[in-house]
């Protein structure tokens, strides 16, 4: 059984499919329970952001687990199997958990190094064990990665290369407005998840003067408006369906809501008359990109944001290789523990059969010798037994070391290994070492051949 990753991101799909894929709680919960219940499947959990979808899957067989992910995948987002297999990347086994621990850490991310990944890969982790759909291999996979991701970001310095999208959205904003800050500025902040709290606080350090926070359910914008309000920032929360009344009022607004409809379209600010930047963290998008076609009307979005990443190149920095570094030592210690766990029941069986043929020839030896007084017969049995555990015992710690170290080795060096028997030691000078034709003519020799 090993981990099968099938999944697309920013990096191969456009945004129009990712919107097609991405997957609220409820599409997660019936996709994951179709996925453990395809034959070749036991676990599941998705990983689903405004960046990728990704399924992560146990399966007992590498072609057949692609298979049956491909199939619920079309089922659940009414994509063709082919348009799919045209942008969806496939990771197994090692490369499965390198995979994940990347992600985890924040190097595949559009902007490198942000921190917000490793809390979405947590809830993903968390909601699919909530479902019963994670077992002991996503387990360990998913508490690794996360292992991994909080020592990149606590022992390199990635974290400068961009703490989230949001940071970039708002750097991009400031640039297009053609300000230093947000000072004198009130900004529309739609949605009160992780996103758009990211969003507020980052532009309460920007110093904007006033926050409008709009959510569906009130109570959680007002928690949104109460953090601003302690960070010394100006906040007020208004009904989600005052945001277009409110729209005139802003400099900038930001939506994060993931909604199935759009929060700001072209007809809610036709009426505006001074310039506004739009920013759209969603995916699927919050704010229909018609709104551009209006004078004054300015907008970053998932899209436009993942072109400014691609233009600019990744980053070669000192801090990115010690992360990469880190990611390779765990993922080397995460497949030597998987390989370990795997001899395992193999390890169990020898120690079983060893007994079995124990107890047969112990029995076989009472029934020879019914005159052998009990206290007698517990001694050889005794002693029996503990020539096999010696025995058994370097083979049985051999078979972890060598899974471990996962070395390819011949017959001979795992008999020698296995058994301890070790190699003679030779030391001799090259000239007085016999040739071949010299050593089958001796006698030994051609007995040996006949």
């Amino acid at each position: 059984m090993s981990v099968l990753v099938v999944g697309m991101s920013h990096r191969s799909a456009p945004v129009a499919l990712l919107e097609r894929l991405s997957m609220d709680d409820r599409v997660q919960s019936v996709t994951t329970t179709a996925l453990v219940n395809q034959p070749s499947l036991s676990e599941a959990m998705i990983i689903s952001t405004c960046n990728r979808l990704e399924v992560y899957a146990v399966t007992n067989s590498f072609h057949s687990g692609v298979e049956d992910v491909l199939e619920v995948l079309a089922e659940t987002s009414g994509v063709e199997e082919s348009e799919l297999r045209t942008y969806l990347y496939v990771r197994y086994a090692d490369a499965a958990a390198e995979h994940l621990m990347t992600v985890t850490s924040g190097l595949d991310s559009m902007v490198v190094g942000e921190q917000q990944i490793i809390g979405q890969v947590r809830e993903s982790y968390q909601d699919a064990a909530e479902r019963g759909t994670v077992g002991p291999g996503l387990h360990s996979l998913a508490q690794s990665a996360l292992r991994t991701g909080k020592r990149v970001h606590t022992e390199t310095d990635i974290d400068d290369a961009g703490a989230s999208m949001v940071t970039l959205a708002l750097d991009e904003a400031m640039a297009m407005m053609g300000i230093q800050d947000f000072s004198g500025t009130t900004a529309l902040v739609l949605g009160a998840g992780a996103m758009a709290s990211l969003a507020a606080t980052h532009l309460g350090k920007r110093g904007v003067d006033r926050l409008i926070i709009a959510n569906r359910t009130r109570s959680r914008a007002e928690r949104v408006a109460e953090h601003a309000r302690e960070a010394g920032v100006t906040a007020e929360v208004i009904d989600f369906d005052e945001r277009v009344a409110a729209l005139p009022r802003c400099d900038i607004a930001v939506s994060a809501t993931a909604s199935d409809e759009f929060t700001i379209t072209a007809a809610d600010i036709t009426d505006i008359t001074g310039p506004i930047m739009l920013a759209d963290l969603s995916l699927p998008r919050d704010i229909d990109d018609a709104v551009v076609a209006l004078e004054g009307v300015h907008l970053v979005n998932i899209e436009s944001l993942g072109a400014l990443q691609r233009e600019s190149g990744g980053k070669d920095s000192r801090s990115l290789k010690a992360a990469q570094a880190i990611v390779a030592e765990e993922v080397s210690q995460f497949s030597s523990k998987q390989r370990v766990r795997e001899v395992g029941p193999a390890v169990a069986q020898l120690r079983r059969a060893a007994d079995e043929v124990t107890d047969s020839e112990l029995a076989r030896l009472r029934a020879r010798l019914p005159h052998l007084d009990e206290d007698d017969f517990a001694q050889v049995s005794r002693a029996l037994r503990r020539v096999v555990d010696k025995i058994l015992h370097t083979p049985t710690v051999k078979i972890k070391e060598l899974a471990a170290a996962s070395e390819t080795v011949s017959v001979e060096t795992a008999i020698e290994e296995l058994f301890g028997l070790g190699r003679s030691s030779v030391a001799i000078d090259a000239q007085r070492l016999p040739k071949l034709s010299e050593i089958s003519d001796t006698p030994t020799a051609q007995r040996e051949e006949s």
